[in-house]
């Protein structure tokens, strides 16, 4: 009820004024720790409050994550940029992203592949079709939204050149690493319900590399070679 009260005073008190000062301030800061232009350029032409429930539209531009329904969550500005820069895209790259969500990474990954295709699957099935609404909606046409399956990721449409996992695993899933091209990267989160440590993965044609970008917090996927229903 206070989320709501707030917004309609934002509306009538010119909401865009705050969006656009949130969004200068959010930029000015992730500057500091994110080198990769290319990374930032790509977040400020999504606009991030087309991806948030209307409640929270708001808080768009502030550098914390926010619910979107169905205990999920739009991650932090800092940790979208923190691995979409570990995952050095190119433009013609084929991205995988496990958990598509609200569908806005989805969008960030688009614009940095725009010769490319990103896939995005989703549990979800009512998060799925928003998503796909909303990526519809803003013209992103090389995004394929699909629902998820018993079987990590998307493998039929593979293998991709970058694997982003949008929720929490005990362990890197090998199945994805199956689904990775020679060179491609991945980044998951690993560890367990609460704390976690994203991980960057290297496929190369000896094995796999690892690298640790320090410590997060993502909601726990659910299912084969993640976690189960029931704690």
């Amino acid at each position: 009820m206070l989320c709501n009260i707030i917004f309609e005073y934002m509306a009538k008190d010119d909401l865009n004024i705050k969006l656009s000062a949130d969004k200068e301030a959010l930029f000015a800061s992730l500057k500091r720790s994110i080198k990769a232009k290319q990374v930032l350029d790509a977040m400020q032409l999504v606009p991030r409050e087309s991806f948030v429930p209307r409640e929270n539209r708001y808080m768009a531009y502030l550098d914390v994550p926010l619910p979107i329904g169905d205990g999920q969550t739009i991650s932090q500005p800092y940790i979208v940029a923190l691995i979409t820069e570990a995952l050095r895209l190119q433009p013609n790259d084929k991205v995988l992203e496990v958990g598509a969500g609200s569908g806005y990474r989805a969008a960030v990954l688009a614009e940095l592949v725009p010769r490319g295709t990103v896939v995005t699957v989703e549990v979800v099935r009512e998060l799925a079709q928003r998503a796909r609404d909303t990526l519809c909606e803003l013209g992103y046409e090389n995004v394929v939204v699909e629902d998820a399956t018993e079987v990590l990721g998307c493998s039929w449409r593979g293998p991709y050149d970058a694997i982003v996992v949008s929720a929490a695993t005990p362990c890197v899933p090998a199945s994805l690493i199956s689904q990775l091209a020679v060179g491609g990267r991945m980044v998951v989160p690993v560890g367990d319900r609460d704390r976690q440590e994203l991980v960057c993965v290297l496929r190369t044609g000896e094995g796999i590399s690892l690298r640790m970008l320090g410590p997060c917090r993502f909601v726990p996927l659910i299912g084969r070679e993640a976690f189960p229903y029931s704690i």
